[in-house]
């Protein structure tokens, strides 16, 4: 029995299809219900690929065929009908005489089971959907499938939009071009990962990418994408004018937008990412009015130009990928409209950064909801804020560069940026001999909080002591305020704890005012601190409980929560483990909602603490893996040795002395290093003793000796490691009595009384799935969250969108069996190494 060859006119696929496998397994079933789809995206996101290679899937399923119209070589200045005469030309359907060309197709095709391809029709959208619109109404068997840079707008049309390639298949298309370009290629590298994130994971720019293989390196391409546009010049002479280069794709979608689209696409250049208040900011003037920019804003993401980016705080917000973007800043430049739209870019981020800087430490009042809101818009608004630093410093407008370092100081407290905020605001700090008093000083004593923030204490109060005579002089009380208190904690720290009295109390005259109550109550925390350093435990509980008060009603809960974790180390000073793991515990569920990093590893440290006190060896373990991942992440030295002393304390309880010493010699390293070293008596010396007598003193200092010269890094990991003879207690069996602490946080004693700690705390099984369990993705996606990103982060780092990342956060934490994102960080550290296959 012979085949019947297929009824069709599809064009051969020139080489293989690369990814996309579940955008053909989605499409497909999508054509079993709709009648019609019109794939849309920007010029060179593969859209007619995809459309041959899933109509070359279906020809079985069509039994009259699958007709390919090609749109693009139509002029828009051309005759009427060209859309239905091209139809009926490809088809064979003659025309007639005094009849609309639509018509006699309609009669042609409505018997027919046929799938009928339109391809390229966004220069003649409306002639493509007033034929569409006809054919569905008369032919019922029949279904058409568009490509288009726009949707065709009308009734019955479902849009695909068709996404950027995913990092793995963007690598793995200029794998396979490349090959075949160059035979014997290399393959995989750090910089085709480079060039495949750059490009957006465009197909078009990747495949134009792969062609220079011929005569450069990947290295030297990846280099050489700051200038894309010469360098993705050289495409297939056979292909169509507009996809042999980059430009020429782009070229082809502006060409089709109206002025007033060209002219918001090329502001809309100055951004990385905004919301449509901002574009109605920095975009409109008098050539542009305000009130048209929500509806050019919407032709350009229908014309795939502009990219919907999801909702943060409550916003949509949008983006241009990367190619159109330096494109239409290139025509911003070329319009001489790039200095005016700069400024007001920086502008209009100086003048939210301040607001929201205030609305931060209660300056303004607000809601706890609206913090935290502020918290993650600023974590998309980063590219946002870099941008106009850049720009100040470039243009040497130091004062407004210093002011949006000091307003976002809280911020990038709060997330562990402490380094790159600092290393911004030295930037300016530097060139800052002509600042006024009202910048200069608010931006030391800023300066001094991140130091701060970072436990660098004295460098901290050096910046405070600079800090005070021009905030006096701005007569700025808030910030004067400030630099006392950062200058008291110093002094405290140093032991200077008469010094460190006095510095509070000047700060005490200027709090009391409405608008300080932050400074007012986080002079209580260090008073609080002060005290259990002078060992004065009721009094210091006292003032801690005050800020914690104030704190909360002034709706600071990241304030209160700081406070918390004070009061669960008094309460470890105290010997009252359970008080201090409820403290513990009850900081953990706002510090994870705004995932504050430093101080969530702190009080996860604290967890780890008084388990390991309690004997509780699994949530020992699990809590302070949590917390070594997030310090690491973070970048703040002392908390990672501290984190790891304690460490080698759970790996001697679990009997590794080897591994308890080396981890001893690294923590006391990285306390050198961040000058900080720890004194006689401390609690790792109280751990070493009888390891000494059990190895001797030689075999101790060698393993201190190789401890120390171990790189933070390999420390950490070290550490995450489980332990491999099953030290960590096994689960209880029934009716056996339950050890001191063992309980899960949250569960009641069975006599009651107790107070609950927290569900935030409870035990969880050590870490033990391999990372083959989870996909390419998953595995990628855990490592980013290792390093500490929010799923927002994530998502701006792999261009897909939160709520996908959201989606591969629960499935990583369903099938590793874990409760929290800090478990899954450290289970990333220990199990995801350079020798894993790359996503």
């Amino acid at each position: 029995m012979t085949n019947t060859p297929a009824k069709t006119n599809l064009p051969v696929e020139p080489n293989d299809f690369v990814g996309r496998e579940r955008d053909v397994t989605d499409l497909r079933r999508l054509l079993e219900s709709m009648r019609a789809v019109t794939l849309c995206g920007p010029g060179g996101i593969g859209k007619t690929r995809l459309a041959v290679h899933v109509s070359h899937t279906l020809l079985e399923a069509y039994a009259d065929g699958i007709w390919f119209v090609e749109l693009a070589d139509i002029s828009l200045d051309g005759p009427p009908d060209q859309v239905p005469r091209k139809v009926a030309a490809v088809l064979g359907v003659a025309e007639e005489d005094n009849r609309a060309v639509a018509g006699t197709l309609a009669d042609a095709l409505r018997p027919l089971d046929a799938l009928l391809v339109l391809d390229n029709c966004e220069h003649l959208v409306d002639e493509c959907a007033d034929l569409t619109r006809v054919l569905m109404s008369r032919c019922p068997r029949l279904r058409v499938l568009a490509t288009s840079r726009e949707p065709l707008r009308m009734a019955g049309e479902n849009v695909w939009r068709v996404p950027p390639l995913e990092p793995a298949d963007a690598e793995r298309l200029f794998l396979a071009r490349a090959a075949a370009v160059r035979p014997g290629f290399p393959g995989e590298s750090t910089a085709v990962a480079e060039i495949s994130r750059a490009l957006d994971g465009v197909p078009l720019a990747l495949e134009l990418a792969a062609a220079r293989i011929r005569v450069l390196s990947v290295e030297q391409i990846a280099s050489r994408l700051t200038d894309r546009f010469r360098l993705l010049s050289a495409g297939d002479r056979t292909a169509p004018l507009r996809q042999r280069t980059l430009r020429a794709a782009i070229d082809w979608s502006h060409e089709l937008l109206s002025e007033p689209e060209r002219v918001l696409l090329r502001r809309l250049s100055v951004f990385s990412g905004w919301t449509l208040e901002q574009a109605e900011l920095v975009c409109a003037d008098d050539d542009l009015d305000v009130g048209e920019i929500l509806d050019l804003l919407t032709a350009l993401v229908d014309k795939s130009l502009v990219v919907v980016a999801g909702e943060t705080a409550g916003e949509v917000r949008f983006r241009l990928l990367d190619s159109i973007r330096q494109y239409a800043a290139e025509r911003l430049t070329a319009a001489g409209e790039s200095e005016v739209l700069r400024r007001r870019h920086r502008d209009a981020f100086l003048e939210a950064a301040e607001r929201h800087g205030e609305i931060a430490l209660a300056e303004r009042p607000a809601e706890w909801r609206e913090r935290v809101s502020l918290f993650f818009r600023y974590d998309a608004e980063l590219g946002n804020v870099r941008s106009a630093l850049g720009w100040s410093l470039d243009r040497d407008e130091i004062e407004e560069g210093l002011r949006i370092c000091t307003a976002l100081r809280t911020y990038w407290i709060v997330r562990g940026r402490m380094a790159e905020w600092a290393e911004w605001t030295d930037r300016f700090l530097m060139r800052g001999d002509d600042l006024p008093p009202y910048a200069l000083g608010p931006g030391l004593a800023g300066r001094s909080q991140l130091a701060s923030g970072g436990r660098d204490f004295v460098q901290g109060g050096e910046f405070a002591r600079q800090a005070l005579e021009p905030c006096r002089k701005a007569g700025d009380d808030f910030m004067t305020a400030v630099a006392l208190i950062a200058l008291a904690e110093s002094h405290a720290r140093a032991g200077r704890f008469a010094e460190a009295v006095g510095r509070l109390d000047e700060a005490d005259a200027l709090t009391s005012r409405p608008g300080q109550e932050w400074n007012r109550a986080y002079a209580l925390v260090i008073r609080g601190h002060l005290q259990i350093r002078r060992g004065r435990l009721r009094e210091a509980r006292e003032l801690l409980e005050s800020g914690v008060q104030i704190m909360r009603e002034i709706g600071q809960l990241w304030g209160a929560s700081a406070a918390l974790i004070g009061l669960g180390r008094l309460a470890e000073h105290r010997g009252d483990l359970a008080a201090a793991r409820v403290h513990y515990g009850e900081a953990l569920p706002v510090l994870e909602e705004i995932e504050a990093r430093p101080e969530l590893a702190r009080a996860l440290a604290g967890v780890g603490r008084v388990a390991l006190e309690q004997g509780d060896l699994r949530l020992a373990r699990d809590s302070l893996a949590g917390s070594l991942a997030l310090s690491r992440s973070s970048g703040i030295r002392l908390d990672v040795a501290r984190a790891l002393e304690v460490f080698a304390e759970v790996v001697a309880a679990e009997g590794d002395d080897h591994g308890a010493v080396r981890l001893g010699g690294a923590a006391a390293a990285l306390r050198e290093a961040a000058g900080r070293p720890a004194g006689g008596g401390s609690r790792l010396e109280r751990t070493l003793e009888p390891i000494r007598r059990r190895l001797g003193e030689t075999l101790v200092s060698q393993l201190w000796g190789e401890g120390r010269a171990t790189t933070p890094d390999d420390a950490v990991a070290q550490a995450l490691r489980p332990p491999e003879h099953g030290a960590v207690p096994a689960p209880r069996p029934p009716g056996e009595a339950e050890p001191a602490g063992a309980r899960p946080a949250g569960a009641r004693p069975a006599g009651g009384g107790e107070q609950a700690a927290p569900q935030a705390v409870r035990p969880l099984a050590a870490p033990v799935t391999p990372p083959s369990t989870l996909t390419a993705r998953e595995r990628e996606i855990a490592v980013l969250v290792a390093r500490g990103l929010s799923n927002r982060g994530i998502a701006d780092e792999l261009v897909i969108s939160p709520a996908t990342v959201a989606r591969h956060v629960t499935n990583i934490l369903t099938k590793l069996g874990f409760a929290s994102r800090a478990q899954v960080a450290a289970w990333a550290v220990e199990h995801i190494t350079d020798d894993d296959p790359p996503p």
